[in-house]
């Protein structure tokens, strides 16, 4: 899968590239890409019914959350590690211990994710990989049955 998809990047890009400089930062568009996805991202789980439950967990004014998971996905993609930088160490799952998430909040913050990489239209390589990343992070955080 991912070296049809490295194929199809260095393709893209007009000048050489090596594969080592192909990075989910790199394919998601950087900065700007990330930003899109995360503002999709928040624009779902505040207007879909069915991820309330997630929503609700999001106590207060949004935008600072919006920024750190935008700092969190640089680094995680590969990019600036903006969070480490200004947070210290993610320990995600530690991070959201307060929060009950279960099967209910896993699933709905997924829808949004889902929603939210649907409009980016990734390449569909990097967007079938991009997901199972995002499945395998979000059982992590899972912390109640």
């Amino acid at each position: 899968m991912l070296e049809k998809m490295f194929s199809k990047i260095l393709s893209i890009f007009p000048k050489k590239l090596k594969e080592e400089d192909i990075t989910p930062y790199l394919l998601i568009g950087e900065e700007k890409g990330i930003r899109k996805l995360v503002d999709r991202f928040y624009h779902y789980m505040g207007t879909l019914s069915e991820a309330k439950r997630c929503r609700d967990l999001h106590i207060g004014d949004i935008e600072p959350i919006k920024e750190k998971l935008f700092m969190f996905l640089s680094g995680w993609l590969g990019g600036p590690s903006l969070y480490i930088e200004k947070f210290g160490h993610p320990k995600m799952r530690r991070r959201h211990f307060p929060f009950e998430i279960g099967i209910i909040e896993k699933d709905e913050w997924l829808l949004c994710m889902r929603k939210a990489m649907d409009d980016m239209k990734l390449i569909a390589e990097f967007d079938q990989y991009l997901w199972k990343s995002f499945t395998d992070f979000s059982e992590h955080m899972r912390n109640k049955d």
